[in-house]
Parts: structure tokens; C-alpha cells; sequence
């Protein structure tokens, strides 16, 4: 039977979603459970797979990769030999952080990080250089109104 997470587990999650760097001390005295306690329910969330990992998040402008940029693709071909290969293609850039299939009119979404324009159109054009793409083009994020990692976990 799947352990049902309560509003403990939540507010666990939401602390570790703001800073995952805090002690277990921290961390259990924010959720009034003792030290031992709270580990082992964050060993069990880990274990469950609701804690995926932990990162150090990056401000992009401090290692020169300051513009983000939507990409939107549509294709022509749906075919899994075209599907398989665009995946391949989308995990050895390591500009793309993030990369969905769509349904609607858009077929993919990419997520890109570069320095800047100049940047973007050496991506750009190493992107159409190994793989056939119908219709491309990008929008240039202006300012980020929100832009977060952390999931709302009271839906759990």
C-alpha cells in the first residue's frame, strides 16, 4: 500500500523547495517534529519518489547565459525514427534546459539559456544543421515575473 502523505509531508516539501540546504534541526523544528522523525519521513518521500534530488538553483547571469529564450517548433514528420533522433539531438545541447512535446499547434516546446541574441543564433543554427525541422522560431523573455522550481504541494 502507497504511504499517504499528510500536511507534515507538505510542509517538508515546501521548506526543502525554498532551501534544501537547511539542517535537519532546522528543518524539524520549523515542522515541530523531532530530528529523527523528520528524517525518516524525508528518507521515505525520497524513497516514494517525491523528492527527486537536490540542487544548488544558478543565477544564469552570473555564469554569462543572461537571456532565455522559448523556442517553438512544429514538425512535419511524426514518425518515431524523426521523435527519437529529436530527442537525441535536444539532450546534447546543453543550452536546452527544458524540452516538451505539446499538443495544439505547437508540436515542441524548448526552454534555452544562452549569453545572448548572438549566442542564441549559433544555437540556432547548430540546432537546424542536425535535425529537419518544419517552422522554428523564438521568443526572447524580457523580465521574469516568476520563475520557480517549486511545485504547490497542496494538492498532495
Amino acid at each position: 500500500m502507497a504511504y499517504k502523505s499528510d500536511y507534515i509531508d507538505q510542509k517538508i516539501l515546501e521548506i526543502l523547495q525554498i532551501d534544501s540546504s537547511l539542517s535537519m534541526d532546522e528543518i524539524s523544528e520549523k515542522v515541530n517534529l523531532s530530528r529523527n522523525a523528520c528524517w525518516r519521513r524525508i528518507r521515505r518521500m525520497e524513497n516514494d519518489g517525491f523528492i527527486k534530488g537536490c540542487v544548488a538553483l544558478i543565477d544564469p547571469g552570473s555564469i554569462n547565459l543572461g537571456l532565455s529564450v522559448f523556442v517553438m517548433i512544429r514538425i512535419n514528420s511524426h514518425d518515431t525514427d524523426w521523435a527519437e533522433k529529436f530527442e537525441t539531438v535536444v539532450l546534447n545541447f546543453p543550452e536546452i534546459i527544458g524540452a516538451h512535446r505539446m499538443a495544439g499547434d505547437l508540436d515542441y516546446i524548448l526552454r534555452v539559456r544562452v549569453k545572448d541574441v548572438k549566442d542564441y543564433d549559433r544555437f540556432y543554427q547548430s540546432l537546424i544543421g542536425k535535425i529537419s525541422i518544419s517552422d522554428i522560431s523564438a521568443s526572447f523573455v524580457m523580465d521574469d515575473i516568476k520563475d520557480t522550481t517549486a511545485l504547490p504541494t497542496n494538492r498532495m
